[in-house]
């Protein structure tokens, strides 16, 4: 009986197709986050994804102790990451006087989540051989300033959301006033978490900070929503691909990228295990959105435990607007496809993670 091996995935063995003049998406993996220019893969007809396995083993008991390590729960894997980080988020913001700031910050930051960039930057360290505990400050810095991106990004003056996670957005609960504070307040404490970690050399921790604060800067997360908030209400026939990556680049994946690129940066990996992580991160950063897009035009407010439908009412610029709905889907496949070639050649087991959320953001629901 054949089984699946996990350190080598789907290939595809097909004719490189001639370029195409049509002003689609191509390849993310380029350095400084650059832009998808061709997409020749939306051209040619959907790929067929084949199983690969190994060749039959002769001893069953061989054979049983293969299946048996190749197993990964990954729902198990996932609440038992987050379990770490919802409680080092809940020590680390406690509490405490000024009460009613502080309680601003954790009625947003404790509100649930799927924790999935955190999740991301302890399965990076690990994968390079460091340990969870060294992960945790930066896993929870970067979900801090996750965390600020969705309160200001939820403020009357942003996005003007009244539902975030299945509650009232911060503003709502709190005021406008006192949800920009919570948002300012997790932003610098991010930094500041950041700054305590142990056990790794002080100058991969002033990497990480600085690998963090290009992330949320002028050229990361910010650029990303300015060019966003820009583009609303654009006529579809004026804006290209290129504009639509720039802003999810840095509106979404740079925030993905940064919490890979951390744990790997802090678990002591390499500078080619760094980049590697880097673009893989990237392709699933990006992954992350157009989902999110997909998501947006096909479930309901109840599924998504957000407002339904927004991004239609204001205009913005989406990949099912402008690729249409079939197209984006095939796009999701690509990037996954990009992802997946990243993690080739790292152990089988300790990538396991990586790989389930890699699949888990292609297929998640809400």
């Amino acid at each position: 009986m054949a089984t699946l091996n996990l350190s080598s995935w789907v290939h595809h063995s097909v004719r490189k197709p001639r370029s195409a003049s049509v002003p689609v998406p191509g390849s993310i993996l380029g350095s400084n986050r650059s832009f998808l220019k061709i997409p020749p893969f939306l051209l040619r007809p959907k790929l067929t994804v084949l199983s690969v396995v190994t060749r039959e083993e002769n001893s069953s008991v061989v054979h049983e102790e293969k299946e048996k390590d190749l197993k990964f729960d990954f729902m198990s894997y996932m609440i038992g990451k987050a379990d770490s980080v919802n409680r080092a988020l809940d020590s680390a913001v406690s509490l405490r006087e000024p009460v009613k700031i502080h309680e601003a910050m954790r009625y947003s930051l404790l509100a649930g989540g799927k924790r999935v960039r955190p999740v991301l930057c302890i399965a990076a360290c690990e994968l390079v051989g460091g340990e969870e505990s060294v992960s945790l400050p930066a896993a929870c810095a970067v979900e801090m300033i996750h965390t600020m991106s969705l309160i200001h990004d939820d403020l009357p003056c942003m996005d003007n959301d009244d539902l975030r996670r299945g509650k009232p957005t911060n503003h709502k609960a709190f005021g406008e006033d006192v949800a920009v504070l919570a948002g300012d307040a997790l932003l610098s404490f991010a930094f500041e978490h950041l700054a305590s970690t142990s056990g790794v050399s002080p100058a991969r921790v002033v990497r990480a900070i600085g690998e963090l604060a290009k992330a949320v800067g002028s050229e990361g997360l910010v650029a990303g929503q300015i060019v966003d908030l820009s583009s609303e209400g654009m006529d579809q026939n004026d804006v290209g691909f290129e504009l639509l990556e720039y802003i999810h680049v840095h509106k979404t994946a740079v925030l993905l990228e940064a919490a890979t690129v951390l744990g790997a940066i802090v678990g002591g990996g390499s500078d080619e295990e760094i980049e590697r992580l880097r673009k893989f991160a990237r392709c699933i950063g990006l992954l992350f959105q157009v989902v999110d897009d997909i998501l947006d035009v096909t479930k309901s407010s109840e599924e998504l435990g957000k407002t339904a439908g927004k991004d239609l009412i204001a205009d913005k610029l989406t990949y099912p607007k402008l690729m249409g709905l079939e197209k984006s889907k095939e796009f999701a496949e690509r990037l996954m496809r990009d992802a997946q070639e990243q993690l080739q050649g790292f152990d089988s087991k300790k990538v396991a993670p990586l790989l389930a959320l890699a699949n888990y953001i292609a297929n998640r629901q809400n």
